[in-house]
């Protein structure tokens, strides 16, 4: 039961109906299974900071998905010693489902640590959340969301919206796409009027990326990622 829930948050069904879908039982019915995998590190619950009572899982250790993603479907071949077979056939699997995220997960951690200088205070919440476009009928997704300290009685803040790809070189279509989601929020009330937009990449950034724009734009770098340089300034 409890690899059958992990290969279901592994394979991208990481909501709790559709892991209860996935192990083929009821959303009641894995309470206990999804506590005991919390407790244990395997999972970690993350509420979506724009939806309300919404929340994902993610699976706290990638070695875990990358057994669930490349190993476990294939152990037979492995076992026969046709280890570079299914390399080759799960490569693109291990990108999509293993260094995405993992990627994803980094770039957050940066995020809740940046110096003020970077989103012009110290961090209150930092997340990911998904962002409706009813006028376009799909759904924004942010991998990065950075929130201010909540303030009784007044709008919150957003201090950044930030999108991570691992192995996609960054460009002003992304930059599109954040700014769509600033719009969004704000009419939803939320003060973005100061939001940086953030794109952190592992493939490099188009240098339109960061030019002839108003918005507050940020380009996170590996070097920043891993080595805690200095983020380029907002709208450099």
């Amino acid at each position: 039961m409890y690899h059958s829930m992990l290969a279901a948050v592994a394979g991208g069904s990481n909501t709790r109906g559709g892991i209860a879908s996935y192990v083929g039982r009821k959303a009641t019915d894995i309470s206990h299974h999804l506590g005991v995998l919390e407790d244990c590190g395997l999972l970690r619950r993350e509420e979506d900071l724009f939806r309300q009572g919404r929340a994902v899982y993610r699976i706290g250790e990638p070695l875990i998905v990358f057994y669930q993603v490349v190993m476990r479907p294939r152990w037979g071949f492995l076992e026969s010693g046709r280890g570079a077979a299914v390399w080759r056939d799960a490569r693109a699997r291990f990108s999509a489902q293993v260094l995405g995220p993992h990627f994803e997960q980094i770039c957050r951690e940066h995020a809740a640590l940046a110096p003020p200088e970077l989103f012009g205070e110290i961090p209150g919440e930092v997340g990911a959340g998904v962002v409706a476009d009813p006028e376009r009928r799909t759904q924004i997704q942010l991998d990065v969301a950075v929130l201010a300290p909540p303030v009784p009685g007044e709008p919150r803040r957003v201090l950044s919206l930030g999108e991570a790809k691992w192995g996609e070189v960054m460009g002003t279509r992304h930059i599109d796409r954040l700014r769509r989601a600033r719009d969004l929020l704000a009419a939803r009330g939320y003060y973005t009027r100061d939001a940086t937009l953030t794109c952190y990449s592992g493939a490099g950034f188009d240098p339109a990326i960061t030019t002839a724009t108003s918005d507050r734009v940020a380009a996170i770098t590996l070097d920043q990622l891993y080595e805690g340089a200095p983020p380029d300034s907002p709208g450099q």
